[in-house]
């Protein structure tokens, strides 16, 4: 079993992307390339927290909205937020209004501005380039070692929802691990 699916293109793809157009839009465009900047690290991991418990489609659905909410989710910016802003963000019904999401988004903000060196260092170092392709859905896991020590860093820095699953869905979605199935396009891509 590979995985892998034709898509309308006819081009062979991960599966679990043929679903939406939104999902189809994802994994072609984004998911799995390197993200090396820290305001992206940083919107990745926020929005992979607001997701713990959703569907991932909810979340991309409403990706502009917490981009407007969190301001580009600069960390600078977000930091800075009070409880004036977590009463704005609870009543906005363009994102998840969970006060414990809210408020882990803004503690990250302001634990990343103290952090030795910047996120996407700190994701990047727990990188494992020499990991084979998965062949299938049932060879990708929830978590690894690798975010599973990588979430222990960031909650010893005082990052919040950083969980190992939480953690590990950041580095595939940064392209720090490579989890696009053997046999689809994008994976080559995914490294450039």
């Amino acid at each position: 079993m590979t995985g892998t699916t034709a898509g309308p293109d006819g081009l062979l793809r991960c599966a679990w992307c043929l679903g939406s157009a939104d999902y189809l839009a994802y994994h072609d465009d984004e998911w799995g390339r390197p993200v090396r900047d820290d305001v992206g690290m940083f919107e990745r991991l926020s929005l992979e927290a607001f997701q713990s418990g959703l569907s991932w489609l909810t979340i991309l659905r409403k990706r502009g909205n917490f981009r407007a909410a969190f301001a580009g989710f600069d960390p600078v910016t977000v930091a800075g937020y009070g409880a004036a802003d977590v009463a704005r963000l609870l009543s906005d019904a363009g994102i998840v209004r969970n006060r414990a999401k809210i408020e882990a988004v803004i503690a990250n903000a302001r634990a990343m501005l103290d952090l030795p060196v910047g996120l996407a260092d700190l994701v990047w170092a727990y990188a494992d380039p020499g990991r084979p392709a998965p062949r299938g859905p049932e060879e990708v896991p929830p978590w690894t070692p690798a975010s599973r020590a990588l979430a222990a860093e960031l909650r010893g820095h005082g990052f919040r929802f950083a969980g190992p699953v939480t953690a590990y869905s950041t580095m595939q979605a940064c392209g720090v691990v490579n989890d696009h199935l053997a046999g689809c396009f994008r994976r080559a891509a995914a490294l450039g």
